[in-house]
This record gives C-alpha cells, sequence and structure tokens, in this order.
C-alpha cells in the first residue's frame, strides 16, 4: 500500500483529496492545524475501508513539518504522494492590508510548500520515486483584493517548475493544480468580504464560466489522483487549470 500526505485535509479541497487518495487504495495522512480538525476527514476514510491517521501541523513551522513527516513514515513504512493543499486567505486591498495578513498568507502558503516539500522529498529520492501536487490558483494571475494570496499562488507555480526540475531525476514528479471557482468555505469567507449572500456569488460566478457552473472540490479531488496516479509518469512541472473555463 503507497501512502500519501494531504495538508489541510480538514475540510473543503483538502478533504475531499484525502477521501479519494483512500479509494484509490492509499493510506493517507491527514494534516490540519490541529489534530481535532483532522477527525471527520479520518473516520470518513475508515468508514470507507480505507485507511488513515490525522495529525495536527502547522505547516510554517519546520519541526512540526519534520514530526509529521517522520509520523506518517512509521506509520505507513513509506511516502510516495504529497499534496500541499493547507492555505488561509486574509483579504484586503492593498492600502488596507497588514503586513501580519501578508506574512501569514505566505507563510502558510508558500513556506508551508517548501518545508513539507523538503521534509518529503528526503524519503522520495531514497525510493527513487514520488509525487509531489501543489495547489496554486486562478488568482495567481491577479485578483482584486488578494494581492498576498496572489503572489503566494503565482510563487507556487514557480516553486513546482523548480522542483520537477531539480527532483526529476530522482524519478519524483512535480506538478501544481490552479483551481478557479470551487465551493469551499474559503468561498464563504470571500462572499462574507464583498458583502453579498453566498447563492448571489455563486451564481454570479457560474455566469462567468463557459461550464455555466462553479466547481466542487471532488473536481479538483480528481485531477490530483490523476497526478498520483500511473496515466500521469510522464507529465511534471505543469500548471492544470480546473476552472470551468475561466481562461479561455
Amino acid at each position: 500500500m503507497r501512502a500519501a500526505i494531504v495538508t489541510g485535509a480538514g475540510r473543503g479541497i483538502g478533504a475531499a483529496t484525502a477521501k479519494r487518495l483512500a479509494d484509490d487504495g492509499n493510506a493517507v495522512a491527514v494534516v490540519d492545524l490541529r489534530v481535532e480538525d483532522t477527525t471527520e476527514t479520518v473516520a470518513a476514510i475508515e468508514e470507507r475501508g480505507g485507511k488513515a491517521i490525522g495529525i495536527g501541523c502547522d505547516v510554517s513551522k519546520a519541526d512540526q513539518v519534520e514530526a509529521a513527516v517522520e509520523r506518517t513514515v512509521q506509520e505507513f513504512g513509506r511516502l510516495d504522494f504529497l499534496v500541499n493543499n493547507a492555505g488561509i486567505i486574509r483579504d484586503n486591498m492593498l492600502f488596507k492590508m497588514s503586513e501580519d495578513d501578508w506574512d501569514l498568507v505566505m507563510a502558510v502558503h508558500l513556506r508551508g510548500a517548501f518545508l513539507c516539500s523538503r521534509a518529503a522529498q528526503k524519503h522520495m529520492v531514497g525510493q527513487k520515486s514520488g509525487r509531489i501536487v501543489n495547489l496554486s490558483s486562478t488568482s495567481a494571475v491577479g485578483n482584486r483584493g488578494q494581492a498576498n494570496y496572489a503572489a503566494a499562488k503565482a510563487g507556487i507555480q514557480g516553486f513546482t517548475k523548480t522542483l520537477a526540475i531539480e527532483l526529476g531525476p530522482y524519478g519524483i514528479n512535480v506538478n501544481s493544480i490552479a483551481p478557479g471557482f470551487i465551493m469551499t468555505p474559503m468561498i464563504e469567507q470571500t462572499a462574507e468580504r464583498m458583502g453579498v449572500s453566498l447563492e448571489d456569488f455563486k451564481a454570479g460566478a457560474a455566469q462567468g464560466l463557459h461550464l455555466r457552473r462553479t466547481g466542487t472540490p471532488e473536481d479538483i479531488a480528481g485531477v490530483v489522483s490523476f497526478l498520483c496516479g500511473p496515466d500521469s509518469s510522464f507529465i511534471t512541472g505543469q500548471n492544470i487549470y480546473v476552472d470551468g473555463g475561466y481562461r479561455l
């Protein structure tokens, strides 16, 4: 049985991804800020006959990341897949954005992906195989009120391509996914910030997409599954937009 770590897996895209990878036959370390945040996802995986453990970890803290990776390897005996999904938003216009809000978003998204990838690659290099999937966003190309988030998600894409170059010779594929409008708790926060109802926000977003619907966490989980599966073995250094046609 292969093993995966999914960060930010207590809810939303991370939870859907953890469940999908478990359905694919992998043991999964469900990682979130507090171990109690992982309980629901772990229970859902176990109810479906899968194998999972919950780990509390602040991905911006190197010692906690190292401990989470080591715990995973001790429990499962190996590490094959890392999904860097953990993220937060602290949206505001530039003139209102505090240094703390800038630093915190960078720490979770960008520093977190760096620390988790650095810790995971040691095991992947040793076994000459592995997959790393980083979550970027369509906001990487710019989005009003998200200077911090957009910069972090753009950084993820450059980080992904660099890791693909460095780790490719060791049989490790590294790719990123840029979700568009996906219905998650983060979207609810954005609607609240903008002062509109969630249903109106969702309906307006859907009208701007060629598929005329917003995405679900499972839409992203399916692409992660593909990137961690055998059919993507010759794909690395790519960023895949999963956005319902927003960028067409």
